[in-house]
């Protein structure tokens, strides 16, 4: 018998295992007398990039559940990021949408979205034509790692698509 959320062991959170795994790094990482890394490429631990994690904490804050929230404010001392400190959205957003654009070329061709790890996708953008070359592979693969911080929009998107997040 289940009971609600907040009854949930300690040992098997909501949230997936990668997660945990770097918010459990960034502890290490501060409880050695380190400062919290903020940006990415800053800290890289175990494989874990541990300043874009936190980074990405700090603007996904709203897609946390509130017992992350907690942790993150209590334990690491995160605090969201404020409406000045907003990504610059023009390359960010052109970056997410060519990605995007990619993935349905790639689900267009093939009816599905199980992309090899290693897969270049080849797409043409803009009114010059311009081909760009993008890493879909790797990014379907950090987008369903991921998925419990993505904006809702993003999910639905991918969803629509053909997206297993599983």
């Amino acid at each position: 018998m289940s009971g609600p959320l907040y009854f949930r062991p300690s040992w098997c959170p909501a949230w997936p295992v990668e997660w945990q795994r770097a918010f459990h790094l960034v502890r290490l990482h501060l409880d050695s007398g380190h400062s919290t890394p903020t940006s990415p490429g800053e800290v890289v631990h175990q494989g874990e990039d541990l300043g874009r994690w936190v980074r990405s904490v700090r603007y996904g804050w709203d897609q946390l559940t509130t017992v992350q929230q907690w942790m993150c404010a209590q334990v690491l001392g995160i605090e969201p990021a404020g409406e000045r400190e907003a990504p610059a959205a023009s390359c960010a957003g052109r970056q997410v949408d060519d990605e995007h654009q990619a993935a349905r070329q790639f689900y267009d061709r093939e009816g599905h979205l199980q992309v090899p790890r290693k897969h270049v996708e080849c797409i043409v953008v803009g009114e010059d034509q311009e081909e760009r070359e993008l890493k879909l592979g790797a990014w379907i693969g950090n987008q369903r790692s991921r998925a419990a911080t993505l904006a809702p929009e993003r999910v639905e998107q991918l969803s629509a698509i053909g997206m297993r997040w599983v």
